[in-house]
């Protein structure tokens, strides 16, 4: 999941058990609602034709990621309780934080495409609805991915198995932070890099919203046709769930590159009291990591009527009665969190 490298002690895990018993809990409850939840997600755009729209197909690609990241879990609690020794070979260390690393660029990326979508077919409808299709958006997802593999492939030079100089390597091998990256300057290169993967769009996040709000107070305030006005009634409640999602996005990240950050400077300057900081800073940022990839599906269930539907259709159950005039409006919109866009 994280940079993380080890202090030096005797002990075979960091932090006091009742504090690692709590995480691990916690965890394994995010565990279950993630994996449950983002298999319906994906279920539910692949399965139904009218939920098969381009942003739900950023939707599936997110969700795609976040079991991936549930499938790193194990490994990663197993460094939390025992960091040394490590016997599971120097592939698997390597495996599992370069899958854990490329679905964060991949999250980041595809939920920054996904508010520029639709900050296009808010502000832009006519000329969203010719150039954003579901055949481009599908590529487009494809070479997002493409971009995740390829930044986070210097994770297989950053991070390898060592142990400590006269010792067995049975009893001291860690997975960690190899001394080639911390003196080689490549940790403080790839800090930055991820950093740069995370504020930068966190800002054009902030401009993109900004944006959409703006445009669409304009538009309540002006005389407009009925079929706008439904349009952008629909169009507000996509908005609403969209920032609610970056919003959980930020606050559940923030920790983990802050932590980060801390993490390297501990080598910079060689300070223990920072060391220690960052580590349960760690520890913070490893529970609000999986709480952001387990997060998802509870927001769209909460936010989208039209999600709601759709996992009664799949798990075969009738929705809660509704008034008969409510329903029929809202059959009558073909998406569940967006405008008509007709794919080619």
């Amino acid at each position: 999941m994280d940079y993380d490298n080890n202090t030096e002690t005797e002990a075979s895990y960091l932090f006091p058990a009742p504090l690692l018993t709590g995480v691990t809990v916690t965890c394994l409850l995010f565990f279950t609602i993630g994996i449950s939840g983002n298999m319906m997600t994906m279920l539910v755009v692949f399965k139904f034709r009218d939920m098969r729209t381009t942003t739900n197909l950023y939707l599936s690609s997110m969700a795609f990621s976040d079991l991936l990241i549930f499938l790193c879990m194990p490994l990663d609690l197993f460094r939390l309780w025992q960091y040394r020794p490590w016997n599971f070979g120097d592939l698997l260390c390597k495996l599992f934080q370069f899958v854990s690393e490329c679905c964060t660029y991949s999250t980041i990326l595809n939920i920054t495409a996904l508010s520029a979508e639709r900050y296009f077919a808010v502000c832009f409808p006519l000329r969203a609805k010719a150039m954003i299709t579901k055949t481009k958006v599908k590529l487009l997802i494809l070479v997002l991915w493409v971009i995740s593999f390829v930044s986070a492939g210097p994770i297989f030079v950053l991070v390898g198995v060592e142990h400590e100089n006269g010792t067995n390597p049975l009893d001291t091998n860690e997975c960690r932070i190899t001394e080639y990256a911390i003196h080689s300057g490549l940790l403080t290169i790839m800090v930055w890099t991820s950093s740069v993967f995370f504020f930068l769009p966190v800002f054009c996040l902030t401009v993109l919203y900004s944006l959409i709000v703006r445009k669409l107070w304009k538009r309540k305030k002006k005389n407009i046709g009925p079929k706008t006005s439904i349009r952008d009634k629909y169009n507000r409640q996509t908005i609403k769930m969209l920032a609610v999602v970056v919003l959980a996005f930020v606050l559940c990240w923030l920790p983990f590159y802050l932590g980060r950050y801390l993490f390297s400077k501990s080598f910079e300057v060689e300070s223990l009291d920072i060391a220690v900081i960052s580590q349960y800073c760690n520890v913070v940022s490893f529970v609000l990591f999986y709480l952001s990839a387990a997060i998802n599906p509870i927001l769209y269930n909460i936010m989208s009527k039209k999600y709601r539907e759709a996992a009664y259709r799949l798990f075969r159950m009738k929705p809660p009665r509704k008034k008969k005039l409510l329903a029929m409006t809202e059959r009558r919109c073909h998406t569940w969190t967006e405008s008509r866009i007709r794919g080619t």
